[in-house]
């Protein structure tokens, strides 16, 4: 029989063991993450042909909240985001479409003391890239030019319903030895569903949206991962100003997402709120720049609370 010494030093590790693994999912850093993706203005009716091409870069800080019996404490990540963006409004049987592209960089740090031990991990490089395909499905015809202009003055009041499906490639760095990565291994399909209703100078949305994750069959030392599906409600309400100005507060919240690790379900459910505003200036007749505060803060006891500011620039142009 083991000694009480021996089964003692096996419960540490253990219990060493499942804070390494807690500390995994609540810093995952494009995981329930993915929930911040808190956009206003998705829905907006756009002229046929419009492109525009956009970088931006995002820092985030925030504390991470764990049991109390997984001995992890003082933990903090930091992340520092840079992205380049491409949209494109196209002529879909009639109906006004949209393919958005995002390719994130990113460089993190997290730290925290696990068993009394500082740890600090580092992760730099790309992240998954997304594509979101979108069309809007009443309200919104295929129009470019004056067309467009005089359908927009006619109708001062009206309401917008589409649809959206975003897919997450698994192409960001991603090492199966690590614990954090700043890929995912896995596709992601995010359905999206929403309706925007606008009264003059006032823009009100709302979307409902769920992340369906694949089997991650190479995790962590060969572990096999599997997650829940994650649902995210977010409502904005948007005010123009006179030329081209326009501000929002928006607001969301994030419910599931829970993993299994070899069939172990894991504490990384999501049960998080979100509030943002943002505010949009033109530079030039083809340019504006966009920044956001964003703030997100677990609604129970194990979880993260994080502050995140946006800056963004991006041109357009139409063909």
């Amino acid at each position: 029989m083991p000694s009480g010494r021996g089964g003692h030093r096996n419960a540490h590790s253990a219990q060493r063991m499942l804070a390494l693994l807690a500390l995994l999912f609540l810093c995952w850093p494009f995981g329930a993450a993915r929930a911040q993706d808190l956009e206003p203005r998705r829905w907006t009716h756009l002229p046929v042909g419009l492109n525009v091409l956009g970088v931006g870069a995002g820092w985030t800080n925030g504390e991470i909240l764990f049991d109390p019996v997984l001995l992890v404490e003082d933990a903090s990540l930091k992340l520092y985001v840079a992205g380049l963006g491409y949209s494109r409004a196209y002529d879909l049987f009639g109906r006004t479409a949209r393919l958005d592209v995002n390719v994130p960089y990113a460089s993190g740090r997290w730290e925290g003391l696990v068993d009394g031990a500082q740890t600090v991990v580092r992760r730099t490089g790309f992240v998954d890239p997304r594509l979101r395909f979108s069309v809007n499905l009443y309200g919104a015809p295929a129009l470019k030019g004056d067309a467009f202009l005089a359908y927009r003055r006619d109708h001062p009041v009206s309401t917008t319903i589409g649809a959206a499906v975003e897919v997450t490639l698994p192409v960001g760095e991603y090492f199966s030895d690590k614990l954090i990565n700043l890929g995912g291994n896995r596709w992601v399909v995010h359905p999206q569903l929403g309706v925007l209703h606008q009264h003059g100078r006032w823009q009100f949305e709302l979307t409902g949206s769920v992340f369906l994750y694949q089997t991650n069959r190479d995790f962590w030392q060969g572990f096999v991962r599997e997650q829940d599906p994650l649902y995210f409600l977010q409502a904005h309400a948007i005010r123009a100003f006179r030329k081209g100005w326009w501000g929002s507060f928006s607001t969301g919240y994030a419910y599931g997402g829970q993993s299994r690790v070899n069939g172990l379900l894991k504490p990384d459910d999501a049960r998080s709120r979100y509030f943002a505003l943002s505010m949009g200036m033109p530079v030039s007749k083809r340019q504006s720049l966009k920044v956001t505060y964003l703030t997100a803060d677990t609604n129970i006891s194990v979880g993260q609370n994080t502050d995140t500011l946006l800056l963004g620039w991006s041109v357009n142009w139409s063909r």
